[in-house]
This record gives structure tokens, C-alpha cells and sequence, in this order.
């Protein structure tokens, strides 16, 4: 007996332009459509009113007296923030639900946070930063062993200017791990130079000679007054501490003029600035045993 013949599809096989136009767009537009387009604008609208929000509040921080650097990071901070929640908000309008994007983010986020925790010290070191203030920017710092002016505190690092005009980027936590030194927390700065004198020089004559060099800049301060002191008794030297008070600015350019002055005065003044030496004696051992003095030697070669 024979099979039975398969029953032919009533329905016809569209052409693939047919099935195109035969397609809902409007209700596509309507369930798709719409919603990708108000979270492009949501999207756009929210990156726009992130940056002119975050671009107010250096500003604004500055009118009512607050330090500069704690705006800028003020700024960063709320502008890395409000780009997240924008991301979320936009996503919210495609329809997606947020409950469970939220715990993925939660358990992503820690994940995130176990893996960069030196990321999320150098956060929470920057918020020290801000907080304590140990320095501001526009101040002559040495930290983490580089010294130069404060530019900007980031979220992550600290950005420094040096005296050849080189930006250096420190991590926070290399900051906050290791002594901060403010060169221009005080107005004003002590020069503080040590030059040493011969044994057989007059103190007296030195000291007078140091103190007339120091009055004679205008930048040295007159109080507290200028002094010299004997540091030590050195092994070849008389040290003096040639000590002065100049304003912060003006530190480096005194110090190195200062230095070449008492150079000069000294010289002209007959005070001899001694340096280490060593004496060296040749001494030449004969086949018998007998020693001679290389250095009679030479002097008189018979």
C-alpha cells in the first residue's frame, strides 16, 4: 500500500521584500523605537548637566571662601558620580528593570573593589587630602621624595609642577604613607647655610664679615635679625651657621646669592674656607730589608 502524498502549505512563501513591508514598523517604533530615543536624549541631556554642574562648583566653593583644591575635587567627584547615575537612568528607559541591575552592579562592584582596592586607597587618600588639607594648591611641597609647586589633587593622584617645569603625578596613598613637607606653609623661610672656617682664622672677623654680607640684601628680613653661630669643631674646619629670614619666594635666589657673596667676602677678607686633604708618603723596601723615604728620593736623587 502506498504512503499518503503530504498535504500541500495553503499558505504561499512571501518574497523577502514582501515580508519587509509587511511589517509593523509602527508599532516597532512604538515599542522600541521610542524608548531608544528618549534614552539617547536622557543619555545626552544627563552628560550635559554633569559637566556644567561639575564645571559650578570650583566656583562656587571659591565665592564662599573655600580652599581651590578642594572644588577641583569636589568636581571630579561629583562628575564621575552623576555619570553613573545618568547610565542607570538611561537604561531605566529602554525598559529595563533596575532592581536587578542594581544587584549586578552591587556584585560587580565589589568584585571591582577587591580587585582595585589600591585604586579605592588612592581614592579615599585623596578625600584626606581634601579634608585635612596639609597643603593647597599653589604650594611649594616635597612628598613622596619629589619637591616641586601643587598643580591639581585628582581623584586618584596629585599632580606637581618641579622647579625644571616637569608635571610629576603621585599616586595619593604615596602621600598620605609618608611625611608632607610645606616649604611655603609660613610666609616666611629661614636660609640656613654652613661654611666652614680655618683653625687659625678670627671667628669674630668672620661673623662680622657674614652678618655685613646678609644686611646688605634687601631681601633678608630684618627680624628676627641674621646670626652666626658655631655649629662644630670639625675635623678641618670651624663651622659656622650662617642663618637668615627671607620671605618663602625669595628662599632659592638668596641662598645661592648669599653663598657666592661669602665666597667672595671671605677671600677679600683673607679667611680661609679649608677643604679635606690627605697626605700621602711613598715608602720603597729594598731586597735587604732597608726602607727609603720616596719623597727624599726625590728631592735629591743621589
Amino acid at each position: 500500500m502506498s504512503a499518503a502524498a503530504p498535504t500541500p502549505d495553503p499558505t504561499p512563501a512571501l518574497p523577502a521584500s514582501s515580508w519587509w513591508h509587511s511589517l509593523n514598523w509602527e508599532r516597532i517604533f512604538e515599542t522600541y523605537g521610542l524608548p531608544l530615543i528618549a534614552a539617547i536624549v536622557v543619555l545626552l541631556v544627563g552628560i550635559w548637566l554633569a559637566r556644567r554642574v561639575s564645571n559650578v562648583l570650583p566656583r562656587a566653593t571659591a565665592r564662599v571662601g573655600m580652599d581651590p583644591m578642594l572644588g577641583s575635587f569636589m568636581r571630579n567627584v561629583v562628575y564621575a558620580a552623576a555619570l553613573v547615575i545618568v547610565a542607570v537612568l538611561a537604561i531605566a528607559t529602554l525598559g529595563v528593570p533596575i532592581s536587578p541591575l542594581l544587584a549586578v552592579l552591587g556584585t560587580a562592584g565589589l568584585a571591582i573593589g577587591l580587585a582595585l582596592k589600591d585604586s579605592l586607597s588612592n581614592i579615599a587618600s585623596g578625600v584626606m587630602l581634601v579634608t585635612l588639607r596639609p597643603f593647597r594648591v599653589g604650594d611649594v611641597v616635597t612628598v613622596a621624595g619629589q619637591t616641586g609647586t601643587v598643580r591639581d589633587v585628582r581623584i586618584f593622584q596629585t599632580v606637581i609642577t618641579g622647579a625644571d617645569n616637569q608635571h610629576t603625578t603621585i599616586p595619593n596613598t604615596l602621600i598620605t604613607a609618608a611625611p608632607i613637607i610645606n616649604l611655603t606653609a609660613e610666609p616666611t623661610r629661614r636660609v640656613e647655610l654652613v661654611i666652614g672656617i680655618g683653625y687659625e682664622d678670627d671667628i669674630q672677623l668672620a661673623r662680622d664679615t657674614a652678618l655685613s654680607i646678609m644686611k646688605a640684601d634687601k631681601r633678608v628680613l630684618a627680624t628676627p635679625a641674621p646670626d652666626v653661630v658655631v655649629y662644630e669643631l670639625g675635623a678641618h674646619s670651624i663651622n659656622l651657621g650662617i642663618r637668615c629670614y627671607v620671605n618663602a619666594a625669595d628662599h632659592f635666589g638668596t641662598k645661592v646669592t648669599l653663598l657666592e657673596q661669602l665666597k667672595l667676602g671671605y677671600d677679600k677678607a683673607g679667611i680661609n674656607i679649608p677643604y679635606p686633604q690627605q697626605d700621602m708618603h711613598l715608602y720603597l723596601h729594598g731586597k735587604d730589608g732597608s726602607v727609603t723615604n720616596a719623597e727624599a728620593l726625590v728631592r735629591d736623587p743621589r
